[in-house]
C-alpha cells in the first residue's frame, strides 16, 4: 500500500518538474538554484550533501542517505533593472526599466541504495538560464529588446562508497537547450554604408545609424531554435569526522549546436516605394545555426558543526566562462549581400562565486537557515550589452525547514543586489553610454521531499 502510494508521489512531483520545465528561465545566465533548501544556505551543500538535492551540488554524497528518496520543487525568480541610455547625436538621457516578468527554474531528484556501498541517483535541472525582456521600441532594441534561453538537464549518477569516510560519483549530463534572441536591426545602416546616404536623405529619412530616435526603417528580427548537448559529472565527498566534510563535485562544459530559423518584419519603407527594389533581397527569412559552449563549474565545500544543533558551511563556486568567446551565426541565406555570418564578440571571464551559509535544527521538526553570497559578473567592460544588464551581485538567503514522518518541506527567500555599472558605447552594436542600476531580484523556493 505504501509502494503505491509512493509511485503516486513520484508520478506528482515528476509532473510538475515537466510542466515548469516550460518556463525554465532566470534573470542570469548559469543558475545555482537546485532546491529550497539550498537556496537558505547559498547553495553550500557541496561539503554536507546530505538531502536529495546532493544530485546537483555533489552526488557523491548520495551515499549518505538510505533506501529510496524524492526531492521535487521549483524556484520563483522576479529579477528587476533599470537601465539608462545617452543618444549619441542629440545627447538626450532615456531610462528604462525591464518588463516585469517570473521565471521558475525547476528542480527533480531521486536516489537509490541499491546496495551497501552502491547508490544510483538521478537529477532534472536547470543550470543555464536567461530572462531579459524590455519593451520592443526601447532605446536598447538595436542590440536586444528580448533574450530568453532556457535548458533542463537529466543527470544520471553512480555513486560509491570506498568506506565510511569517502564516497565518489559519476554521471552523464543530457541537457536541452533553447535559445529565443530579438531585436531590432536599423536598416539605416546598409543604405548609408553602400554609399546611398544622400538618396535616404532626399527621400526624408534619417541618416543616423542606430540613432534610437527613429524607427521607420527598424527591421524586427528573431532567432529561435533548440538542441541537445552532452556532458558529465563527477563528484567526491570526505567526512573524516562527525564535525567535519569535504566536497568537490565538477558539472564539464557543454557544446550546444543551436539549429533554428531567423525571421524578419520589414517595415513599409522596404515593402513599397522607391527604396523597395534596392532591398528586396534583404532581411528575408532564413535557417540559421550557431554553437555556444556553456561553461564548466566546480563546487567546492566545507561543512563544520561547531555545535550537535548547528551546521555552518563555507562553499566556493568556479565557473568557466572563458569558454563564451563569441556569438557566431550562420544564415542559410544572405540577409544582405555578401552577409550570410554574424559574430558578436563575447570574451567572458571565468569567475568565482563565494558564500557562507548556516543551519540551525531549533527542534525535531524545525530548522532555520541563513547565508550570504558574492557572485562575480563574468561580463568585461569591453563587451557588456543589454541581452545581460548585469554587474557583480550580492545575495541574502533565508529559510527554514519541515519534518514530519517521511515528509519534510523547505522553504527559502533570497534578496539580490546588483551592483551599478557604468557603460562605454559602441554604437555599431546598438549599444549606447549607459547605466545600469536599481538591479534586484527577490527569489523564493519551495521543495517537497519523501523517503520511503
Amino acid at each position: 500500500m505504501r509502494a503505491k502510494h509512493g509511485l503516486w508521489i513520484v508520478v506528482a512531483m515528476a509532473a510538475m518538474v515537466i510542466m515548469a520545465a516550460a518556463q525554465v528561465e532566470a534573470a542570469g545566465f548559469a543558475l545555482y538554484e537546485g532546491g529550497a533548501r539550498a537556496n537558505a544556505l547559498g547553495a553550500n551543500l557541496a561539503g554536507s550533501a546530505d538531502d536529495p538535492s546532493a544530485v546537483f551540488y555533489n552526488p557523491a554524497g548520495i551515499t549518505q542517505l538510505p533506501g529510496v528518496q524524492l526531492m521535487a520543487g521549483a524556484t520563483f525568480i522576479s529579477p528587476m533593472t533599470d537601465v539608462t541610455t545617452v543618444n549619441p547625436y542629440s545627447g538626450q538621457s532615456h531610462t528604462k526599466s525591464a518588463e516585469s516578468n517570473v521565471w521558475i527554474p525547476p528542480h527533480f531528484y531521486a536516489t537509490y541504495q541499491s546496495s551497501e556501498n552502491l547508490w544510483l541517483g538521478f537529477g532534472l535541472y536547470s543550470r543555464f538560464g536567461l530572462g531579459t525582456e524590455f519593451d520592443k521600441n526601447w532605446w536598447g532594441r538595436y542590440n536586444s529588446y528580448n533574450a530568453v534561453i532556457k535548458t533542463l538537464s537529466f543527470n544520471p549518477n553512480v555513486a560509491v562508497k570506498l568506506n565510511d569516510k569517502v564516497s565518489v560519483a559519476a554521471g552523464v549530463e543530457v541537457m536541452w537547450f533553447d535559445l529565443t534572441l530579438e531585436q531590432k536591426i536599423d536598416a539605416t545602416a546598409p543604405f548609408v554604408l553602400g554609399g546611398f546616404g544622400s538618396t535616404l536623405a532626399a527621400l526624408g529619412f534619417s541618416t543616423n545609424i542606430n540613432d534610437p530616435t527613429t524607427s521607420a526603417l527598424d527591421v524586427n528580427s528573431k532567432l529561435k531554435g533548440d538542441t541537445f548537448g552532452y556532458g558529465f559529472t563527477l563528484g567526491l565527498h570526505m567526512k573524516p569526522t562527525d564535525w567535519l566534510s569535504l566536497g568537490v563535485s565538477y558539472h564539464s562544459n557543454v557544446k550546444q549546436h543551436l539549429d533554428g530559423d531567423a525571421k524578419f518584419s520589414k517595415p513599409a519603407a522596404l515593402t513599397s516605394g522607391p527604396l523597395a527594389p534596392a532591398s528586396a533581397t534583404w532581411f528575408n527569412n532564413t535557417g540559421a545555426e550557431g554553437s555556444v559552449t556553456l561553461p564548466d563549474m566546480l563546487f567546492l565545500g566545507v561543512g563544520l558543526r561547531p555545535m550537535e544543533r548547528l551546521r555552518v558551511e563555507l562553499g566556493a563556486i568556479w565557473t568557466g566562462w572563458s569558454s563564451y568567446r563569441e556569438l557566431t551565426i550562420n544564415y542559410d541565406k544572405a540577409i544582405l549581400p555578401g552577409v550570410a555570418r554574424v559574430t558578436k564578440d563575447k570574451n567572458w571571464n571565468d569567475v568565482w562565486r563565494l558564500s557562507v551559509g548556516a543551519e540551525y535544527q531549533v527542534t525535531d521538526w524545525m530548522d532555520l537557515r541563513a547565508s550570504y553570497i558574492f557572485d562575480e559578473s563574468p561580463i568585461p567592460d569591453s563587451t557588456v550589452d543589454y541581452l545581460v544588464p548585469a554587474n557583480d551581485r550580492h545575495l541574502l538567503g533565508f529559510g527554514t525547514g519541515f519534518r514530519w514522518n517521511a515528509w519534510t518541506l523547505d522553504l527559502s527567500y533570497t534578496y539580490l543586489m546588483i551592483e551599478d555599472r557604468k557603460v562605454a558605447p559602441r554604437i555599431a552594436d546598438g549599444v549606447y553610454e549607459s547605466k545600469f542600476d536599481n538591479g534586484d531580484a527577490h527569489l523564493i523556493g519551495v521543495s517537497v521531499s519523501y523517503k520511503f
